[in-house]
């Protein structure tokens, strides 16, 4: 499989960011990106997706959306909406509508910061997602790089100093976005985890002093989802757009945390008596099941079954368990940065069945 490093849940000046689009993708073209999805608030900007070619690399910007209806008091359950053609925003009052629109239009959904907390300081309300009664989503972002920021900042002091060190903010997914997570699968829903920035290149003004925190070009540094695809991209802006959607659709992904160190590379896979099984998939049992996890470095690995530890290894670049009974089966690995251990991979699960 080909790995497409991605960064998804960005904000231009169509909403609520600094940058245009343009902008946008040359700063995912200076890091290296392959693709970069662009989710302003409620503005589906058509006729911007495109390549950019820089020596022997090309990036892929794709439009999206981040769907909320803002009529609602504060304006919680916010839908990221992947692949779709066209807005809708429309759509928003009722959720469950919004999401099978989506569906409809062969696009891919994810829940949008499922659990936050507010920030009171800059008067920023909790929109954290309401109501999980919905079906047929895609997903979930697991880890949001500005739903993080929040829970760091108590004072206009702490403001700044995250502000001039971001590179001290991201420690891991949200615990309660984890749990409802497992919760879901364990439920039986086939859903799938992303990371997505929350990008908008913040412009901060104090007297004369003018800044960007948390500039386009930290962000897609840090949190990205890494997908999996059966070949590269090709330069067909179709084909290639819905090689991505097909991917994302399937869990043919992992979140990587790429500042402390490059997780491209990172592989999860289950070989069974006749089949191999990746990440988003399910193989059966039939006499025993092999899950490998392989990481571009030695890391404390976590192999999670139903939402629990089940074999845990140290300071390792490969894991490997035999399987003898079912379960939704994940990875978490973790690697010490800046003097602390901070969550590195997650990966989407394999789902081992009887």
């Amino acid at each position: 499989m080909h790995e497409l490093i991605t960064n998804i849940h960005n904000h231009t000046v169509y909403s609520d960011g600094t940058g245009t689009p343009s902008q946008v993708l040359e700063a995912a073209a200076a890091v290296g990106l392959d693709v970069v999805f662009i989710t302003d608030h409620n503005v589906y900007i058509s006729g911007i997706d495109r390549y950019l070619k820089t020596n022997d690399h090309q990036t892929l910007l794709i439009a999206g959306e981040e769907i909320h209806n803002p009529s609602r008091n504060p304006q919680k359950s916010h839908l990221l909406a992947l692949g779709i053609n066209k807005d809708l925003s429309q759509h928003a009052e009722n959720p469950q509508n919004l999401i099978n629109q989506v569906n409809s239009n062969r696009g891919v959904s994810f829940l949008a910061h499922p659990y936050e907390y507010g920030l009171d300081l800059f008067n920023e309300p909790d929109i954290s997602w309401e109501d999980w009664q919905v079906t047929g989503y895609t997903g979930i972002e697991l880890w949001n790089g500005l739903s993080e920021i929040k829970t760091l900042i108590h004072s206009p002091l702490s403001a700044l100093y995250y502000a001039l060190n971001p590179q001290l903010v991201a420690h891991n997914p949200d615990p309660r976005t984890i749990k409802r997570w497992d919760e879901l699968l364990n439920q039986g829903q086939r859903v799938f985890a992303i990371g997505g920035s929350d990008a908008h290149a913040l412009a901060m003004k104090a007297g004369p002093l003018k800044a960007t925190v948390f500039p386009y070009q930290f962000h897609f540094s840090a949190i990205n989802t890494h997908v999996l695809t059966p070949s590269p991209l090709n330069g067909d802006l179709s084909r290639d757009k819905q090689m991505i959607v097909d991917a994302l659709r399937s869990g043919h992904m992992f979140i990587g945390y790429d500042l402390p160190a490059s997780t491209k590379g990172f592989r999860f896979s289950a070989q069974g008596k006749d089949k191999r099984a990746w990440m988003g998939e399910e193989i059966k049992i039939n006499g025993g099941v092999t899950l490998q996890a392989r990481l571009p470095f030695a890391a404390d690995v976590r192999l999670m079954r139903n939402g629990v530890a089940y074999r845990t290894w140290r300071n390792t670049p490969s894991a490997t368990a035999i399987i003898n009974e079912p379960g939704i089966f994940r990875i978490e690995a973790y690697l010490p940065y800046l003097g602390k251990t901070r969550a590195w991979i997650f990966s989407n699960p394999i789902f081992v069945i009887e």
